[in-house]
């Protein structure tokens, strides 16, 4: 069995949907048959490279709320994250372009270490306040869980992966995704947003019924 997941390093619901797939994952029967496969998306491609603006003042602006609502409403997802084992910031996250991040995922999974990190800068957006778009910053992270901080600079130095960002976009695009995190089961079943545990459970069990029909 097959799990493409789309996701954006700086999306809060991607961290926490991540967490409910893998609890349904440690559920279900035939986990040990199931390989994960993690794609890039941005949801704010219009970024410009190299401005870093405070999360919340990216919200305040896309909202128009205040800054007492807009710390209300983070403080929502906040817990919602607590409720998985997550300690957000979400008032110390800056928001960035995640082009290169993605760039370096990408790297990551042509060496088996794809899950790792991407967790790696989930955890560095969300919850340490970390800069993904700076080299050097990405250059540690990736060092963190086993790339060569030379092979890192590298790619980060060129254009290396750049189709790669942007055929995973146009793919999640064909399949009707229009955010994140959003998942296909063995190329057939989209489950769009954050959703249960159980939710995840009962797809991955319908899923892996149809292909035992085949």
């Amino acid at each position: 069995m097959r799990i493409d997941i789309w996701s954006d390093v700086v999306c809060p619901w991607c961290y926490i949907g991540k967490r409910r797939m893998e609890t349904a994952l440690s559920r279900f029967e035939h986990a040990d048959d199931v390989e994960v496969h993690w794609h890039s998306f941005q949801l704010d491609p219009s970024h410009p490279k190299g401005r870093r603006t405070p999360s919340f003042e990216v919200l305040s602006r896309k909202t128009g709320a205040p800054p007492a609502q807009i710390r209300a409403m983070t403080g929502q997802v906040t817990e919602l994250a607590a409720a998985e084992g997550l300690a957000y910031d979400l008032e110390g996250a800056v928001s960035v372009n995640t082009v290169d991040a993605h760039r370096v995922g990408h790297l990551a999974a042509e060496r088996g270490l794809g899950d790792a990190m991407h967790e790696r800068l989930l955890r560095a957006h969300l919850c340490e306040g970390e800069l993904v778009d700076d080299a050097d910053t990405l250059a540690r992270l990736g060092a963190e869980v086993g790339l060569p901080e030379e092979d890192t600079r590298k790619v980060l130095a060129g254009g290396a992966y750049q189709d790669a960002v942007a055929q995973d976009i146009a793919d999640a695009r064909r399949y009707g995704a229009t955010g994140v995190p959003f998942f296909v089961i063995n190329r057939a079943y989209g489950i769009s947003g954050a959703q249960s545990s159980d939710t995840f459970l009962s797809a991955l069990r319908t899923a892996h019924a149809d292909l035992a029909r085949k």
